[in-house]
């Protein structure tokens, strides 16, 4: 037995989109009682911490409906179903930025919002940078714009709240870790 495990009595599918599902469960907490738990699944997702030669950092700026407001990334995207989190992660970076990798360093892996989604982030690094000659397109409806920053200029923004979501947030704290070493 889990510790502190809620038991699943009943599970109800509410809507299954393009990226999400969201069910609602009934289950047995530990203490005998029940309640509901509304879940969103989600295949996964992987981001990219892209470092240029020159050691800025790629990023993506774009609008977020669900905030209202554009706010700049790392580079991530979508587990497609049977990619694996390396192939997503090159096929993200060239798909946004036009770079692409010879090889990518697998830096972690996190859990963005437990408390009501299962979606389970990759992130990794890489400084093999190319510009590639023939850019892959991306998405049709996504509008991107692509910065190169510092680090300080990355930190600048983000105590302006321009970079404001928690995989771009983890990524300027694990590069600023790795700067104090």
């Amino acid at each position: 037995m889990k510790k502190f495990e809620e038991k699943t009595i009943k599970s109800e599918k509410i809507y299954n989109g393009k990226m999400i599902q969201l069910q609602v469960d009934d289950v047995t907490l530990p203490n005998g009682k029940t309640a509901k738990r509304e879940l969103i699944k989600h295949p996964g997702a992987v981001a990219v911490i892209p470092i240029t030669k020159d050691n800025k950092i790629v990023f993506v700026e774009q609008f977020r409906k669900p905030l209202e407001k554009s706010i700049i990334e790392i580079p991530a995207g979508k587990l497609e179903e049977g990619e694996e989190p390396e192939v997503t992660a090159i096929r993200e970076l060239e798909e946004e930025t036009g770079y692409t990798a010879s090889s990518l360093s697998f830096v972690s892996s996190f859990y963005t919002s437990p408390g009501f989604a299962d979606e389970l982030m990759y992130i990794y690094i890489t400084d093999q940078l190319e510009k590639m000659e023939n850019p892959v397109a991306g998405d049709d409806d996504e509008f991107i714009e692509i910065l190169e920053l510092t680090l300080d200029e990355a930190k600048q923004y983000l105590e302006e709240e321009r970079i404001h979501d928690a995989k771009t947030n983890y990524a300027i704290l694990y590069l600023h870790a790795l700067e104090m070493r």
